[in-house]
């Protein structure tokens, strides 16, 4: 049975409904009205609600533009439940092999700075993957042909991606408004020729996956398993808009130790240490109510 997941967006008008698995093999698809959704039948039925606007539908998501007439805080749950009515029900999200090349929206990046002075972000209008991963150098980049191509380039240094977004860590030799277009086009490029981002089968066997899967998370005890869902719902939505990514290692009952990775722009920024002591572990102590509770990046 599918279970909708609903996510915020950078755009306040905008809604992500997220999917468990993937609903488009490839391209974007935009829908404006309800004359348009002769291949969605999913966006005909959301056409009726008077307040939406525009309905995208990419990879493993929908998303909603709405007109001002109702806040979202007021009508997602009940467009979530829909969807899921729909979905549960046998309707069909999109007739993909019959939907218009015409209908495929432009690939766009854009360069984001982040608080770490040595990464920057690169933004693109379609999910990327659903697993975040990083990429220390090109040996570890065989599951990701863009990390391997990002590789050649000899200022990057490390690769991290997640969601939406590339952020890559660059060498000193160059400075970011000498490099950043370069790498926006080379992104973009790159996607738009139907380039394979990341080979999500071979990713799913990696280290860093297996820690992302329910099994793993099922066999943690307790305090691990409520350590995990603080970080995931109020930790990383913060690092993740800089970025990067906080995972969790590990937690010692013994000594009240908490080892967690950061990734991306995360992994070595000058603000990172403050931010682990003043808010991880300060939010910790206050919400599994232990004053003993140390956060420790293993990699920071």
């Amino acid at each position: 049975m599918e279970k909708i997941t609903v996510k915020a967006t950078q755009n306040p008008s905008i809604i992500k409904f997220e999917f468990s698995e993937f609903v488009v093999r490839t391209g974007n698809f935009e829908f404006k009205n309800i004359d348009d959704t002769a291949n969605s039948p999913l966006a005909r039925q959301l056409f009726y609600l008077p307040f939406v606007k525009t309905v995208y539908i990419s990879g493993n998501f929908l998303a909603i533009e709405k007109y001002s007439i109702v806040e979202w805080p007021d009508v997602q749950d009940d467009v979530a439940e829909q969807i899921q009515s729909f979905v549960n029900g046998g309707g069909i999200i999109l007739k993909e092999d019959e939907a218009p090349t015409a209908q495929k929206t432009p690939v766009t990046v854009y360069a984001e700075s982040t608080p770490n002075p040595g990464v920057m972000k690169f933004v693109a209008n379609k999910l990327l993957t659903k697993t975040h991963v990083e990429f220390k150098n090109i040996d570890e980049a065989a599951p990701s042909p863009l990390a391997q191509e990002l590789f050649k380039l000899p200022f990057v240094k490390e690769v991290f991606i997640d969601e939406n977004y590339v952020s890559i860590s660059k060498y000193a030799m160059a400075e970011w408004p000498e490099i950043t277009n370069e790498i926006r086009s080379f992104i973009k490029t790159f996607i738009e020729d139907g380039n394979t981002v990341i080979h999500e089968d071979l990713i799913k066997q990696t280290p860093q996956a297996e820690k992302q899967q329910e099994a793993y998370f099922d066999n943690l005890d307790t305090t691990s398993q409520r350590i995990i869902n603080i970080l995931e719902e109020y930790v990383k939505p913060a690092v993740q808009g800089d970025g990067g990514n906080i995972a969790f290692e590990s937690y010692d009952e013994n000594d009240k130790r908490v080892k967690v990775i950061l990734q991306g722009a995360c992994s070595g920024c000058p603000s990172s240490t403050f931010t682990l002591k003043s808010g991880i572990e300060n939010m910790l102590k206050d919400m599994l109510n232990d004053n003993e509770i140390k956060v420790e990046a293993i990699n920071a």
